[in-house]
C-alpha cells in the first residue's frame, strides 16, 4: 500500500500525484492540515511535519522531498 500525505494547493504534492497516476499506481491519499502544528499523523509516521510525504509499506519505505520521492518511485515502479 502506498499513502501519499498531501497538502491542497501544493505544487511539490502535486508533482508527486501527478507522478503516481502516470505509473498508474494504486494509492490513497491523505489530506493534511495547513497549520505545520496540526501535522501530528505526519511527523508520527515521519519525524517532521513536511509534505509530501510518500509511505510505500511493500518497500518498507517513508520518504519526504518531492525530487526524492518522484525519484524513488521511477526507479522502482517504472
Amino acid at each position: 500500500m502506498i499513502t501519499l500525505y498531501q497538502l491542497e494547493g501544493c505544487p511539490y504534492c502535486e508533482a508527486v500525484d501527478e507522478k503516481l497516476t502516470s505509473l498508474n499506481l494504486e494509492y490513497e491519499t491523505v489530506w493534511v492540515d495547513g497549520l505545520h502544528s496540526k501535522r501530528d499523523e505526519v511527523k508520527r509516521r515521519s519525524g517532521q511535519r513536511q509534505v509530501p510525504l510518500l509511505v510505500d509499506d511493500e518497500y518498507g519505505v517513508t520518504m519526504a522531498e518531492s525530487e526524492n520521492i518522484r525519484s524513488y518511485l521511477e526507479r522502482t515502479y517504472a
